[in-house]
């Protein structure tokens, strides 16, 4: 019986082939780096109205309203006179970046609406300026910063 028990536990332990292989916390970070999708963050910027947003896409819409309606509060309260009307949209790339910060990293406008509004470039500047306190955006809980291509309809008449 002990032949048979040691010939069975032989055979076990020859049958396993046990290898492990040490990987260096670089070769980790490198397989981890390949599979995160760096163009998608976990949480959206967010400012203190729109904390309570868990799911993804709603706190991106808060935020984005958010946005837009600081803006156009603060256009309207300049109260520009055009000698033509206008009816375009300009885009504003934003950036919040991993301190909270927003900047505007540029503006495509058309010039009719530069000669109609040569000051509007500085005023979204401003209205960026007004914005409340943005929590930045994360990705596996590590602020990040972001890109928003945001669109802007100017009417005046």
């Amino acid at each position: 019986m002990k032949k048979v028990l040691l010939f069975v536990v032989t055979l076990i332990l020859t049958s396993c082939n046990f290898e492990t292989k040490k990987i260096s916390s670089e070769e980790v970070l490198e397989q981890e780096s390949r599979s995160l999708n760096w163009k998608e963050v976990d949480e959206y910027p967010a400012f203190e109205n729109c904390q309570n947003e868990t799911e993804l896409a709603a706190a991106k819409n808060c935020f984005e309203r958010t946005v837009a309606t600081t803006i156009y509060s603060f256009l309207s309260s300049q109260q520009p006179v055009v000698t033509e009307s206008i009816n375009d949209t300009l885009y504003i790339y934003l950036e919040i970046t991993k301190e909270g910060k927003p900047q505007i990293d540029s503006v495509k406008v058309d010039t009719t609406v530069t000669n109609q509004l040569p000051e509007i470039e500085q005023w979204l500047r401003q209205s960026i300026d007004s914005l409340p306190k943005i929590y930045p955006a994360s990705k596996r809980g590590i602020p990040v910063s972001t890109v928003f291509k945001m669109p802007v309809v100017v009417k005046a008449e």
